[in-house]
């Protein structure tokens, strides 16, 4: 489906910055699920603690991929980079 011609792309930056948002909360939701789950066996009360230990997680996880995240583009570039020159 192509967008209306009105409409204008959305800022690179802002993109990069909202899929942070999304990325940290999938990943943080999804390990803190796990290393709940686990030694908790899902007991009884183990979602309030899996809520309780994602939202401590969360704003972590998206500061931290804030800074891990160009250093990984980076790193990405210059992987690729030498693996196109050998």
């Amino acid at each position: 489906m192509a967008a209306p011609k009105d409409v204008q792309a959305p800022n690179p930056k802002a993109t990069v910055i909202v899929a942070q948002v999304f990325i940290s909360c999938l990943m943080a939701l999804l390990m803190t699920g796990i290393f709940t789950a686990i030694p908790m066996q899902f007991q009884p009360g183990w979602v309030g603690a899996w809520m309780t230990r994602w939202l401590t997680a969360w704003p972590i996880a998206f500061v931290l991929s804030l800074g891990v995240g160009p250093v990984s583009f980076a790193l990405s570039t210059r992987v690729l980079m030498v693996a196109r020159r050998g």
